[in-house]
């Protein structure tokens, strides 16, 4: 089943996502086709429950974008536990489609999470995927990319989205 991206301005995306204590269940396996299914629908590397208006501290990554199964990734319950340099480049969002910004992040990242199974793994990432466990990490703590570029543009983006709600075309 292909979820509907929940936008920025849904308070979901703001809210500490729950923690995941049952797994290997039917359920859980099936939100996690789900949220590949829906991730390659929107065309996008990485995606977070939240984003699907599911408040559990799970998200998929896959920088193939489904081309190459074996880069599929699970991560429940990720902690970040070690970042190593800095990079920057333009990061974009499934939830606020039509923005991209300059954001600054560790270029070595090390997380540590579940998988469907319920298996501890630790998981190191340079350049993109390091991107992608911060950027999907941070979703299940609330925050969006936009909480990592200044206050001026943070502003002005929200100025627009409120201008898209407005107008209806954003919901």
């Amino acid at each position: 089943m292909i979820y509907p991206i929940v936008l920025f301005s849904n308070p979901v995306l703001e809210r500490e996502a729950e923690p995941v204590s049952d797994f290997d269940t039917p359920d859980l396996n099936q939100l996690l086709e789900d949220m590949f299914e829906s991730m390659y629908a929107a065309r996008g590397v990485g995606l977070a429950a939240p984003q699907i208006g599911i408040g559990k501290r799970i998200a998929v990554i896959d920088l193939s974008v489904g081309n190459d199964p074996e880069q599929r990734l699970v991560l429940i319950n990720p902690e970040i536990i070690a970042r190593e340099g800095m990079q920057a480049a333009e990061e974009g969002c499934l939830s606020l489609p039509g923005f991209r910004e300059q954001v600054s992040r560790p270029t070595k990242v090390t997380v540590r999470a579940r998988n469907a199974k319920g298996e501890k793994f630790q998981r190191t990432g340079e350049g993109l995927l390091a991107r992608a466990f911060l950027h999907e990490t941070d979703h299940l703590h609330g925050r969006l990319y936009i909480h990592h570029v200044s206050a001026l543009k943070r502003d002005l983006i929200r100025r627009k989205v409120k201008k898209l709600v407005k107008a209806g075309e954003w919901s």
